[in-house]
């Protein structure tokens, strides 16, 4: 079992305060985030983009161990991933999460990569962890 850590630090109100996350591997380090940097655009990261990143990384990653159980080694993976934040109520949820895939696989027919696609969407552990629409648009070249 992986468990991996981080921590935030919010200071202020919720429009007007500031935050700033820390991962433990480093790569988030004290790094700013606040209602700008989540609703107007500011440079900074915010939990979207931050979710948005592990899902296309999650993805990925799966796609490649679904490929390689098929015999199958791509050459290349390109994952966007584009996360919703909608009114809920009072509150917002996250209500989806777009996966656009650009892939270079050697020797696979577009039916069978389609079913693996669809595989590694459904079976990524971030895709599990979402409680919200995720869409596919998948991409083979060649």
């Amino acid at each position: 079992m992986a468990v991996k850590k981080a921590k935030a630090i919010w200071k202020g109100t919720g429009k007007d305060g500031d935050g700033r996350l820390t991962s433990e591997s480093g790569v988030l380090d004290n790094t700013a985030y606040s209602f700008k940097t989540r609703f107007e655009n500011e440079k900074g990261t915010n939990p979207e983009e931050l979710v948005a990143a592990a899902h296309a990384g999650c993805f990925a990653m799966a796609l490649a161990f679904a490929l390689q159980k098929a015999g199958l080694t791509p050459n290349s993976l390109e994952v966007d991933a584009a996360v919703s934040l909608d009114p809920d109520g009072g509150g917002f949820k996250v209500s989806k999460s777009a996966l656009t895939l650009v892939a270079d696989v050697p020797g696979v027919d577009q039916a069978a990569f389609d079913e693996i696609a669809k595989g590694a969407k459904e079976g990524c552990p971030i895709s599990k962890l979402l409680n919200a629409e995720i869409t596919l648009d998948a991409t083979l070249k060649g």
